[in-house]
């Protein structure tokens, strides 16, 4: 993983904002629509949408590979007059609890093909029944968009990229809010611009009795 975390490193420590200082726009929309209680956010980088949480009231936690993306995220949150609990380091390695969390949001959190479902059932593992995961990542689909204009971002293998069987087999015990495959137009930041095509995914946890 020492490849994979110099890679984030490098695009996150020059100056500028990677993806822009603002939230994603499918972040901003389903959030405002909650109640602030406590939200992870997944590889979130430079943290513009955890800040954007905190700002609304949410108790924060973020993590990431990059202690670039974590510098610029903890500066940015205090311009921002906000705080966030930020760790470095893969999910396992984390020291995060069962049902620790109200909420978490995946925003594209693009971990590497090999692991991608084993993090997601990971998570599943930190929320709280009747949580809510908000998911939006590039769906398989978007490999010709990014044939044709790098400019837009993403992975450039298809087995990185997710399809909505994916995200059902991977979330199984939830209530389906939201679940679709979508093309969108990008402006976030450097490495987001242009025509791609999404997966969007709201669930809610289900109270299952086992």
């Amino acid at each position: 993983m020492n490849n994979w975390t110099k890679r984030w490193d490098d695009r996150y420590k020059s100056e500028e904002f990677a993806y822009g200082e603002k939230p994603n726009n499918f972040l901003k929309e389903q959030i405002e629509k909650l109640n602030p209680t406590s939200i992870l956010f997944p590889a979130e980088g430079e943290g513009r949408n955890a800040i954007f949480a905190a700002k609304l009231g949410w108790k924060v936690t973020a993590f990431d590979i990059s202690e670039e993306g974590k510098n610029k995220a903890l500066n940015l949150a205090e311009s921002n007059h906000v705080s966030l609990d930020y760790q470095i380091g893969e999910l396992e390695t984390l020291d995060f609890q069962e049902e620790q969390f109200d909420a978490i949001a995946l925003i594209y959190a693009h971990f590497p093909a090999a692991i991608k479902s084993k993090i997601h059932k990971q998570l599943d593992k930190l929320l709280r029944k009747n949580g809510i995961i908000i998911f939006e990542a590039f769906s398989k689909k978007h490999l010709e968009f990014v044939t044709k204009n790098e400019k837009v971002g993403g992975p450039k293998d298809i087995e990185s990229l997710f399809s909505i069987e994916e995200i059902k087999a991977d979330f199984p015990n939830y209530e389906i809010i939201e679940l679709e495959e979508k093309e969108i137009e990008l402006n976030e930041g450097l490495f987001h611009n242009g025509t791609g095509s999404v997966i969007r995914f709201v669930g809610r946890k289900k109270n299952l009795v086992s």
